[in-house]
């Protein structure tokens, strides 16, 4: 039996779970000539979601997860390299000629792909994104409008303190397209799009992503598991540790549906799976954990026993505070009604490294 279950890579087809309503008001949004910001935090399922909508559109699309950008140059290159992959290079040959600055392409025969170089000046630097930016605007047809994805584009201050402004004056003038503006870090989510000197103030409509209902999460669950005893307490003990989070109540799910299948395992089976997964990923964990100062530590270890950091007494508010919004900067910890540690499974690792005694079911 093939598991049923999906997560690591964009969730597709009969692994997508519910939003159908999120899925509605993003084509709404799309079907008109307003933007999109779209917040949440990782793992949620934004990019999958966001993928879906687009496809069942049937438009074509431009997507850079702004990550991977260093500096101006890069962020237009790998621009210009994702448009490639929505647009044969025959019709973009045509576009390129129109740049001011032409760039240098190079063929590998390998992969089958175009690797793109410019003159890397900060006057070349400016041209050459005006040139791709307005090329997406060309591209973009009443019949094939054009929408263009911008993954994490919390980053977009991090590549070049200046990027945002350059896009903004572009954007502003452009029409007939859409754009989406992903991002997971909310606070920085909304000094770009909500803060009134920001010069993307106000610039789409802002929607949030939060977790999926438990009784929708709890229907697709349990139909996907295999035939096992006491299927609906195996259920609700995965949404429970997973709290159902997207992406980690996949992961769960996928490992019982495993354990099921290839053990035979009935009693504690979810147990049996947490700890599959945590062993798994026991030496990344001890490597995550080393990047920490002593007071992020003492953070995350009074997190995982469910404590609220800001009430202890024996650190500093300040500096609570201040190793909070380290931690919720890199992702580790969430912030949603509380703080929490945004991986239960490394939670979990650190109540067991704080207990040995846990690691016997």
């Amino acid at each position: 039996m093939a598991n049923k279950f999906a997560y690591g890579t964009l969730v597709q087809g009969d692994y997508f779970t519910d939003r159908i309503n999120e899925l509605a008001k993003i084509k709404q949004f799309l079907n008109s000539e307003n933007h999109l910001i779209l917040i949440s935090p990782r793992r949620y399922g934004k990019s999958s979601l966001v993928k879906k909508c687009v496809e069942e559109l049937g438009r074509p699309y431009v997507w850079l997860d702004m990550q991977y950008a260093i500096s101006t140059a890069s962020f237009t290159t790998q621009l210009l390299k994702a448009t490639l992959a929505q647009y044969p290079m025959e019709r973009l040959k045509y576009e390129l000629r129109r740049f001011r600055i032409l760039p240098t392409a190079t063929f590998n025969p390998v992969t089958n792909d175009y690797q793109f170089s410019f003159q890397t000046s900060e006057a070349a630097d400016n041209t050459m994104l005006e040139d791709v930016m307005e090329m997406l605007q060309r591209l973009s047809t009443p019949k094939e409008k054009l929408i263009v994805v911008f993954d994490e584009f919390q980053e977009v201050r991090n590549i070049d303190k200046h990027l945002d402004k350059q896009l903004r004056s572009i954007m502003q003038l452009q029409k007939g397209l859409n754009y989406i503006f992903l991002g997971s870090q909310e606070g920085m989510m909304l000094e770009i799009f909500e803060r009134k000197k920001s010069p993307f103030y106000h610039f789409g409509g802002l929607m949030r992503l939060n977790k999926i209902p438990y009784d929708d999460f709890y229907q697709f669950v349990i139909d996907r598991l295999p035939k096992t005893p006491n299927k609906e307490t195996v259920t609700r003990e995965i949404l429970s540790f997973s709290s159902c989070h997207p992406y980690y109540t996949q992961q769960l799910a996928f490992e019982v549906s495993n354990q099921i299948e290839s053990n035979q395992i009935h009693k504690d089976v979810v147990k049996y799976a947490i700890q599959a997964v945590i062993q798994a990923h026991d030496l990344d964990y001890e490597r995550l954990w080393e990047t920490f100062n002593n007071t992020d530590k003492g953070t995350l270890l009074r997190l995982s026993r469910n404590e609220k950091p800001l009430s202890n007494r024996d650190v500093a508010t300040s500096t609570t505070f201040s190793s909070l919004k380290r931690l919720v900067k890199s992702g580790v910890v969430v912030r949603t009604e509380d703080y929490i540690l945004e991986d239960p499974f490394f939670a979990e690792w650190l109540k067991i490294k704080q207990n040995p005694i846990r690691r016997t079911l």
